[in-house]
């Protein structure tokens, strides 16, 4: 089914920041990302849900080589991006682009639409400019807008028209992997279904890998292959979307779930209320990072960290399931 090689395979990846606490306080490690390990073959989708503050964005930043790692390692295609310098990096950058929350603050206000999809072609390509002129112009309509739209600014589009320009800017490269960040989230519910089925058109027909960053999973079940489950920087439950929304394992995945609304009575799960805030990263619990909202908490779960383990056709970071 898949290719022997992912194209993206994380491998315990972490970002860590030293952080001040006051005055009289020395600085702090926050664990933003504490260990992540996944695989994404092409055309497929894996979506990366959970709390704010679990690590989505973090996990982002790794991926688009924003960031580089404290440690572990990323490679893409083959080659190790995680350690990638100077003009291997900017090759990899390429491959790798990103779709971001609010289209109008991820726009120039200042360029029009053509210049800001045209910016791209001119920095990484040699192409012609009536070449750079028909690519925009083909992908622009790939997206449902029209030529005469690239000599207008931001601000005279609506949400949704924004965001299918901020899609075009990140297919424009043609790249492996777009990586999604909540790229809905800021639009009206009437457009969130078009703009995810524009991702789903533009995946078939450019082959590309998507890791859609998300806390919506009724949005998450329209789009994914799988799910990484996060929480507090480390992975929780990850595997095929139809196993883990079928049957959730880990007690923070069930939790998630059960708030998920659904309009067939016969979808619809028990509430689960977790008791308590998510913790700090600045002074995690120790043992399971999730044991103080646990309802199946054990002495084992507050002195030992869960290691992800194979269970009913995904990995599980629990004691207890």
């Amino acid at each position: 089914m898949f290719d022997s090689q992912p194209l993206l395979h994380a491998q315990q990846l972490s970002r860590h920041y030293r952080v001040g606490q006051g005055w009289l306080k020395p600085k702090a490690t926050v664990k933003a990302l504490d260990g992540v390990s996944f695989k994404l073959w092409p055309q497929r989708t894996l979506a990366v849900v959970g709390e704010s503050g679990c690590g989505k964005s973090t996990l982002a930043r790794q991926l688009t080589l924003i960031e580089a790692p404290s440690a572990g390692a990323l490679h893409l295609g083959g080659v190790d991006a995680a350690g990638a310098k100077g003009g291997s990096l900017a090759a990899l950058r390429q491959q790798v682009q990103m779709v971001f929350q609010n289209p109008f603050a991820s726009l120039n206000p200042r360029a029009s639409i053509g210049a800001t999809l045209e910016e791209a072609l001119l920095i990484n390509t040699s192409l012609s400019r009536a070449e750079r002129t028909e690519r925009v112009e083909a992908l622009l309509a790939k997206v449902g807008l029209r030529s005469e739209h690239l000599r207008r600014y931001p601000h005279m589009f609506s949400g949704g028209q924004r965001q299918r320009i901020a899609i075009a800017r990140a297919m424009m490269l043609n790249p492996r992997v777009v990586v999604a960040d909540e790229p809905v989230s800021a639009l009206d519910v009437s457009i969130q279904a078009q703009i995810l089925n524009l991702f789903m058109d533009l995946q078939d027909e450019f082959k590309t890998a998507y890791v859609f960053i998300s806390h919506n999973l009724s949005v998450v079940e329209h789009v994914a292959d799988d799910v990484l489950v996060m929480y507090l920087g480390r992975a929780v439950e990850q595997g095929p979307k139809q196993s883990i929304f079928a049957r959730p394992l880990h007690p923070y995945t069930q939790a998630l779930m059960s708030a998920t609304p659904a309009l067939a009575a016969s979808d619809r799960r028990t509430r689960i209320h977790l008791k308590g805030e998510l913790p700090s990263p600045l002074s995690p619990p120790p043992g399971c990072a999730f044991h103080q909202r646990c309802p199946l908490a054990r002495e084992r779960c507050r002195q030992e960290a869960p290691l992800p383990r194979p269970l009913d056709g995904r990995l599980v970071a629990c004691h207890e399931a």
